[in-house]
């Protein structure tokens, strides 16, 4: 797996897009792969969220693997609230230098730094230990907070799976970020319709989303979660006087045909077989991308 590095400073609109999705392609490649070798994981919702975290790492957040190591207390901060996703966390961070991409061969073995759940304690790039749902959104409010008192110009961001908005942790969370209005503050939904064995519409339906979440006072923004091009500037923006959630519609199991919006893949492993498959359609796409790099 190929380290990339951050966009290129300079890089125009269309280079960094081309460069996040090369990162985008290799997580997916070498995540299938973890996950086959580890007979465990989350791939499908690793794959709907895996476009996020490149344009995240890569090019949005003010975040270096230097700033980590040296304890840079100006750095941005990302929380994954949906902690079963780690290995998607795990290797955008080891595609963007923060993390030695021998470690992920490690992925659930025993004494590993890669839990199956993020550690704050085991890798200094992960800002929050993650897991039980409902708790990385009141953490990010908590530091976005922090920022606030230490007169702080650092933004906070947190990915949520949309199931996990069914736990009520998180809407006294965005009252309270909505009450203290934290500009600072920007929620990444990850809304691909699909939880653990059901639809969310079925199982507790979360719509009128957006309407709820402007009633909380954020700013809302939708776009294609699966679409670098769309999530780079709805990122990159923070909120003028309000925190900003944005409602990113996405494909769990994107983009790999047979995971693509299945539910069977919110934790299904995949046969050598279907890792095979998975590896040719996400080589199709890499060969792609490097022959419009190289006209």
């Amino acid at each position: 797996m190929r380290v990339l590095g951050r966009v290129p400073a300079g890089a125009t609109d269309a280079e960094a897009e081309h460069h996040l999705e090369l990162a985008a392609t290799e997580v997916r490649r070498r995540a299938v792969q973890t996950v086959g070798a580890a007979k465990a994981g989350h791939l499908g919702g690793e794959f709907s969220i895996t476009d996020t975290l490149v344009t995240l790492y890569l090019d949005v957040m003010n975040i270096s693997p230097e700033q980590v190591d040296a304890g840079d207390p100006e750095r941005d901060r990302l929380i994954l609230s949906k902690g079963h996703a780690a290995n998607a966390l795990y290797t955008a961070l080891a595609v963007g230098g923060y993390l030695h991409p021998e470690a992920l061969r490690t992925f659930l073995q025993s004494e590993s730094m890669l839990n199956g759940h993020p550690a704050r304690n085991k890798i200094a790039a992960v800002e929050a230990n993650t897991g039980p749902l409902g708790h990385g959104l009141p953490i990010a409010v908590g530091t976005a907070i922090a920022a606030v008192l230490d007169g702080s110009k650092r933004r906070t961001f947190v990915l949520l799976g949309d199931g996990e908005l069914q736990e009520g942790s998180n809407w006294e969370a965005f009252m309270t970020a909505g009450h203290r209005r934290l500009s600072n503050l920007t929620a990444v939904i990850d809304r691909n319709r699909l939880q653990q064995g059901a639809r969310v519409a079925d199982t507790n339906d979360l719509e009128p989303l957006a309407d709820k979440l402007v009633a909380f006072g954020w700013e809302v923004r939708e776009v294609d979660g699966n679409d670098i091009a769309a999530l780079r500037p709805a990122l990159r923006v923070p909120g003028s006087d309000r925190p900003v959630a944005i409602i990113a519609h996405t494909d769990k199991g994107f983009p790999v045909s047979y995971m693509r919006d299945n539910v069977a893949w919110h934790h299904k492993v995949p046969t050598a077989e279907q890792v095979g498959i998975a590896l040719a359609e996400l080589d199709g796409i890499l060969g792609r991308l490097e022959a419009k790099e190289n006209n």
